[in-house]
């Protein structure tokens, strides 16, 4: 029988850094990763059939085939940011970014701007018509109109906008940061800023038909293929690699500059702090380009795009590439994707090395971001810390042995073993890390932590869930977050922010304690139907079993405001004030037998605690109806392993137990599974659980 279904909401009960992906499943769901706030990732399919490519300061543009424009990585607030495009987005045909601002050409001629407004950067020169192209720089922007004019706005402190001399017959127009460059009959006219030189144009002045404006320093294309580069030369950017010729198109970062061959290559050089200047291999078939401040950008012939250098901010989305991701983690300022290889990429502030993932990177089952830390937890039931450790949150507790699950707080790490008993290690000033007595029936845990204005000390909170769905809080609880509301039962999952905490009941309800003064603890209504929790710096995810995501609180970077499309979404996460979703694919199947029986019909799976499971796991789930059920147990090729007789059921909740064993009572050995629940007309959803020894 061929097997097939459709993917949904990842079912895990472990937490991340502030955040929790627990909840109903069909299967396993691997899919991309789609980022908001202050930093934008978008998802793999949104990165297809592009025809022209241009990065800001630290975001990314790029226009599609169908007139469309896509933007990610840094996007500072504003109505909207610079990675917000406006609607309708639609007939576009270039596209240009300075440092917080975009700007886009109509195929009407027309430009549309969004992001910082400052100087004036949204408010194109009247008429707005009759533009060919398009330039950003720091704080200014141009546009070349038809008849050979710019037309220039935003900032002028250094006269970036004063074009010299008679203002028509130019053929091409860029910006530099705080200069602008135009080509007029060959000549490179330049102005603004030029205390290194950067508006001062060697001779011969000459035969060219291209121009780029980096920070400080400025590049002409000539005719022949060869680039002339003058202006600061600190980092080499003005330094061309020999053989200077057969150049097509050139681009300029901050401190690195960037020449596309005529075959294809791309050569890049000047400062390479970030890897902006390590073209990825195989470095051929491109047929643009585009740079940053510290990222580069190259357009390929089947309209992909390759991107390398910086990344704090999603300017290079996820690397190496944004599929095949089963779970996320967010610390203040990076992030963490578990792939379904068991890899875990990380991108954003590396500067104590939370980004750098040790050897051999396999294996892991689950992964948790701290503040400037990171764990991950391996198949084999250890866990791995890297980045910072100045308070012992990397250091962790022998036995490292028997974890089956994590979560990261600000500057303390938390680990449930497979005995259900609870550890804590690094910052304790608060007694985070003190697990309370008794010890012992933990299936998942959060972590929390921020400053304490008060004791002026680093702080942090803790929650644990136990097996019978009550709630334990310790550590810092100066805004309510360790007080658990009553009645404490009926949880399946906890998420812990800064200041506030979050439960998942059973009946898909959220519960929220702790500070609120933004709303972080009122959920919108209807509070209903959500399978998975995640808490940030004040504000709060729910993923709903429709695959929608709600979000409310803080909203000054946008983390609140999901992007359109809501829907198709498998698992959340909170990194600081930044907002993390998977998108689900299609992925390998567990059962075909799709009877689509009405909803309301079939059982559901509600939750598995603990997942991973060392040798056991507790099935939750309802059933609407009386009836006869059976628990199938099934492994990533599909096949059935077993059959659990679970007898007569009456409608409401209730809960099993699989121990981990096939139908010839032997241990599975380790690795990932699927459980479902079958009655004589209906069934489930797949829900998968990870098995470690």
């Amino acid at each position: 029988m061929i097997m097939k279904f459709l993917p949904t909401i990842l079912c895990l009960t472990l937490v991340s850094t502030l955040a929790v992906a627990v909840g109903v499943a069909r299967g396993q769901p691997a899919g991309s990763i789609v980022g908001w706030g202050p930093d934008v990732v978008v998802g793999q399919g949104d990165l297809k059939h592009l025809v022209a490519v241009a990065a800001g300061g630290s975001h990314s543009l790029g226009v599609k085939s169908d007139g469309t424009v896509v933007a990610w990585g840094r996007n500072y607030p504003g109505h909207p940011g610079q990675c917000n495009v406006p609607t309708p987005n639609t007939g576009f045909v270039a596209v240009a970014g300075g440092a917080q601002h975009t700007l886009a050409l109509k195929t009407d001629g027309s430009i549309v701007t969004w992001g910082d407004n400052s100087s004036g950067l949204g408010t194109v020169p009247a008429p707005n018509t009759g533009f060919t192209a398009v330039a950003g720089g720091a704080w200014h922007s141009l546009g070349l109109k038809a008849n050979g004019a710019i037309v220039a706005w935003g900032d002028n402190t250094y006269g970036q906008r004063n074009v010299p001399g008679t203002n028509g017959g130019f053929a091409a127009v860029a910006s530099g940061a705080w200069h602008s460059l135009g080509v007029k009959s060959g000549a490179v006219v330049a102005w603004g800023r030029n205390d290194f030189g950067q508006c001062t144009v060697p001779g011969p002045n000459t035969g060219f038909v291209a121009v780029a404006g980096g920070d400080r320093h400025s590049l002409g294309l000539k005719a022949d293929g060869s680039i002339v580069a003058w202006g600061s030369n600190a980092s080499g950017q003005c330094t061309v690699p020999a053989p200077n010729t057969g150049f097509a198109a050139i681009a300029a970062g901050g401190d690195h500059s960037l020449g596309l061959k005529d075959d294809g290559t791309i050569v890049a050089w000047g400062s390479n702090s970030s890897g902006q200047s390590s073209v990825p291999t195989p470095n051929e078939s491109f047929v643009a380009l585009a740079s940053g401040n510290d990222h580069s950008l190259g357009l390929k012939a089947d309209g992909t795009v390759v991107m390398w250098g910086s990344n704090r901010h999603g300017q290079c989305n996820v690397l190496p590439s944004n599929t095949g991701f089963v779970q996320i983690a967010g610390g203040e300022m990076h992030k963490l994707g578990l792939k379904a290889d068991g890899t875990v990429v990380a991108w954003g502030e590396n500067a104590s090395g939370q980004c750098t993932v040790p050897a051999p990177n396999t294996g892991f089952v689950s992964v948790a971001g701290g503040a400037g830390h990171s764990l991950g937890l391996k198949g084999d039931g250890t866990v791995i810390a890297w980045g910072e450790n100045f308070l012992g949150q990397g250091n962790v507790p022998a036995p490292n042995a028997n974890f089956v699950a994590i979560a990261a707080g600000g500057w303390h790490s938390l680990g449930v073993k497979s005995d259900g008993t609870a550890v804590a290690w690094g910052l304790n000033e608060h007694g985070q890390c003190n697990v309370p007595a008794p010890n012992a029936n933990f299936v998942a845990v959060a972590a929390g932590g921020d400053y304490d204005e008060t004791l002026g000390l680093l702080a942090g909170h803790s929650l644990g869930l136990k097996a019978d769905g009550t709630v334990v809080a310790w550590g810092w609880n100066d805004f309510g977050q360790c007080d658990v509301p009553q009645p404490n039962a009926g949880f399946v999952a906890v998420a812990a922010g800064t200041h506030h905490s979050l439960g998942l009941k059973s009946d898909g309800t959220i519960v929220g304690w702790g500070q609120c003064i933004v709303g972080e603890c009122n959920v919108p209504a209807p509070n209903a139907g959500f399978v998975a929790v995640a808490a940030g710096r004040e504000y709060s995810l729910g993923l709903k079993s429709d695959g929608t995501v709600v979000a409310w609180g803080r909203n000054d970077f946008g983390q609140c405001t999901v992007p359109a499309p809501d829907t198709g979404f498998v698992a959340i996460a909170a990194a600081g004030i930044s907002s993390l979703a998977i998108k689900g694919a299609v992925v390998t199947a567990v059962d075909e037998r799709e009877r689509r029986a009405p909803l309301g019909v079939s059982p559901v799976i509600r939750a598995l605690a603990p997942n991973p499971s060392g040798t056991s796991t507790t099935v939750l789930f309802e059933t609407p109806v009386s009836g006869s059920l059976m628990l199938d147990v099934y492994d990533v090729r599909g096949r059935l392993l077993r059959a659990v007789a679970l007898g007569n059921r009456t409608p409401g909740l209730h809960r099993t137990l699989w121990d981990g064993q096939d139908a010839n009572g032997r241990g599975v050995p380790a690795g990932m599974y699927f459980l479902r629940l079958r009655g004589a007309t209906t069934e489930s959803r797949p829900v998968k659980v990870v098995v470690m020894h």
